[in-house]
């Protein structure tokens, strides 16, 4: 084989390489993985491929602060690269990011020379990075565009290859920057387009809030309005009975719109990250007797019996959260049981929790709407051929106060047969160490 025939040997193999590396970067672009993963598979194809790099970092601009910060590295440790943040200007990189030109640094001396304004920070990393068998004989860095704006900077390095970059290598290596520049491009977008969901969403989640108030505040309004204009009208008069019963009603209502208000304002407060516990030792017994027996008082149609075994487990809890969480349940299980019935509310101890449960006989929920039973505004129509007065708020606030105490809440029903709902608590804490202490 004679000299031309070896050199278009070698052309079309180095032709043939690159296509298939452009291929391969166009596969990957397909997949839209995180931007992280994306580029760090780029930039390995890219050195695998490279008949002149063994070694290269991807670094892109960070506005917030103005620097460039580490998001790839092939040849090295990304981690111990991380904490560079490199000005626009400084060392390779920095220049060519500040420049928007391809640097082509031939040497070792040319990369040393370029690298001589580095702060002492980034300086004393690059040098842990690159000491050694590590260091450099040439490079190249590309700036990545995204239409005229200057995103980032790729930079390959040959720190053991026998030739180093050329000027030949410079098309070439634009057409990988511009698919890699187009990979950040999309995951921009994406970003963008997950925060304009995240928007539409809350948007929507604040109409049907305001959807939910009007609408829940106007029958309790109503009665309170009619009933207060009657009582005051001079030109009529009642009965000392029929009074009583219109201002009950007007006291009943109240309250709906106070549970209404308490359940929005329990809900911001955990919507804010707000909640807090203040853990104490809690006889959930006692508790549970005293959350019925206040229910109780606002129902004729239903009895309550409460099952708890003897020496039941103290638990460490936040005894008004807990409250809370039992107020709704029952509150819930005497809703969706307009008929009346039995509600049993049992306790039961395991080995390092507790369970709470709330029966009911009522209308029972539909397999389909059990996993959607504790999101926000959800309510169960169908059976009751009424509606039911609520904010939809109680069992997704049950749900977080449970989850912050270390449990977990769930439903079991059947339609027609009455819902049972439970939850749990975990036993551990002061009492829990002190009650085995008591027992060794």
């Amino acid at each position: 084989m004679d000299h031309r025939t070896a050199l278009a040997s070698d052309q079309t193999e180095k032709r043939d390489r690159r296509l298939s590396t452009i291929f391969e970067i166009a596969r990957i672009l397909a997949t839209q993985q995180d931007l992280e993963t994306t580029l760090s598979k780029f930039l390995s194809c890219l050195v695998e491929a490279s008949e002149s790099a063994d070694a290269g970092v991807l670094m892109l601009y960070e506005p917030s602060d103005e620097r460039l910060t580490m998001r790839a590295a092939q040849g090295y440790n990304l981690d111990n690269l991380r904490p560079i943040r490199l000005a626009p200007g400084e060392a390779t990189c920095g220049k060519t990011f500040q420049t928007g030109q391809v640097q082509l640094y031939p040497t070792a001396k040319a990369i040393s020379a370029e690298r001589s304004n580095l702060t002492p920070e980034n300086r004393e990393i690059v040098r842990k990075a690159t000491s050694g068998p590590r260091r450099p004989q040439s490079a190249i860095c590309i700036p990545l565009f995204t239409g005229q704006t200057k995103v980032g900077v790729l930079m390959l390095e040959s720190r053991q290859r026998s030739t180093g970059f050329q000027h030949e290598d410079i098309l070439w290596l634009e057409t990988v920057a511009d698919l890699i520049a187009l990979a950040i491009e999309n995951a921009n977008l994406r970003e963008e387009l997950q925060a304009t969901k995240a928007l539409e969403e809350a948007n929507r989640l604040k109409a049907e809030l305001i959807s939910t108030l009007a609408h829940e505040m106007r029958t309790p309004l109503t009665s309170i309005k009619g009933y207060s204009t009657a009582l005051l009208l001079e030109e009529a008069s009642f009965e000392p009975e029929s009074q009583k019963e219109f201002l009950t009603i007007i006291d009943e209502e109240c309250d709906t719109l106070q549970d209404l208000i308490h359940d929005l304002l329990e809900s911001s407060i955990i919507d804010a990250g707000l909640l807090k516990l203040e853990p104490q030792p809690v006889l959930l017994p006692r508790l549970t007797r005293g959350v019925v027996d206040d229910v109780a008082h606002r129902t004729q149609k239903h009895r309550f019996m409460v099952d708890f075994p003897d020496q039941f487990p103290i638990v460490d809890a936040d005894p008004h959260r807990v409250e809370q969480v039992l107020r709704n349940l029952i509150d819930n299980a005497v809703k969706y049981s307009p008929e009346g019935g039995l509600v049993i509310i049992r306790g039961a101890a395991r080995k390092d929790e507790i369970v709470i449960s709330v029966a009911d006989q009522g209308v029972g929920i539909a397999p389909e709407h059990l996993n959607r039973l504790f999101e926000k505004f959800f309510r169960i129509e169908s059976g009751l051929g009424r509606h039911v007065v609520g904010s939809g708020l109680g069992l997704p606030i049950s749900r977080t106060i449970v989850e912050s105490h270390g449990g977990h809440i769930w439903a079991e029903s059947q339609v027609g047969e009455g819902s049972t709902l439970y939850f749990t608590l975990p036993l551990k804490g002061p009492s829990q160490e002190l009650d085995e202490h008591v027992g060794a």
